[in-house]
């Protein structure tokens, strides 16, 4: 369409940095915002200031959850729910020599802000949560656990590459609802993450100053598992992204057609 395109890397630090820059016009396009994640920056800038306009869904369902390896949960079908992590020797199963007579949950750095340790807590589930350093950290972790056929349980989220490369089963917390998810301030959650429906945020200015950049911005969407797959193709086959669009493109004309201005 001819308009000269910067992509800016923003670092998960630095994440909360996007909204601002996208309030301020200093950037013009955000594809994937998690809804769940950042809950204070969505009602200021969106649904308050409404710096930011609501680019309408990507078509991505995100989802925050409790992790284990598929070969764990064949053996041991009842850990595929959260009751069966009551059991005492299912807790000696993950247990380490740091952890006691505990078991170990491996959950995401502190700052994500996550609430396994409450879950933990509120469910009154004898774990020790061990925070990694960054997502490179629990990849690491479960890779070390599939090459050794290890049990582990951490916490993870969809899409990823990692679905695409080992088979991982969810552990079914009980179910997620509003109404729970409310105690997240006071501490009390003992539910499930939220499915999160991601958006898309536009500097409001877009429309006029590139109008059919901004369309077809609104038309851009597609599903989890290609998202999965695309990430896939850059993680574990070693595609550059440039190479991982373009073959995808090859597979799914009938998707991107769409996205096209008339």
């Amino acid at each position: 369409m001819g308009y000269p395109v910067e992509i800016i890397k923003i670092v998960d630090e630095a994440e909360v940095t996007a909204f601002e820059s996208l309030a301020k016009g200093e950037t013009h396009v955000e594809l994937e915002i998690w809804t769940s994640v950042y809950p204070k920056e969505v009602q200021k800038y969106i649904e308050t200031e409404k710096s930011i306009e609501n680019g309408g869904p990507l078509g991505v369902v995100g989802k925050i959850g409790w992790f284990i390896p598929t070969y764990i949960a064949k053996k041991y079908p009842q850990l595929a729910t959260w009751e069966g992590l009551k059991d005492p020797q299912m807790v000696t199963l993950f247990s380490t020599p740091d952890t006691g007579d505990k078991g170990l949950f491996l959950s995401g750095a502190e700052s994500w802000e996550s609430h396994d340790a409450d879950i933990i807590k509120n469910l009154g589930l004898n774990f020790k949560v061990k925070y990694a350093d960054s997502e490179d950290t629990i990849i690491e972790a479960v890779s070390k656990a599939y090459d050794q056929q290890d049990p582990l349980l951490f916490y993870f989220w969809t899409p990823h590459w990692l679905f695409a490369k080992y088979e991982l089963t969810e552990v079914k917390l009980p179910p997620y609802s509003k109404e729970c998810y409310a105690k997240v301030k006071t501490g009390g959650l003992d539910c499930d993450y939220p499915p999160d429906v991601l958006i898309k945020g536009f500097w409001p200015g877009l429309k006029k100053y590139a109008p059919e950049a901004y369309q077809f911005f609104k038309n851009f969407r597609f599903t989890t598992d290609d998202q999965i797959v695309m990430l896939a193709l850059v993680q574990v086959q070693k595609k550059s992204v440039e190479e991982a669009a373009r073959f995808w493109m090859s597979q799914n004309e009938d998707k991107w057609q769409i996205w096209l201005p008339k």
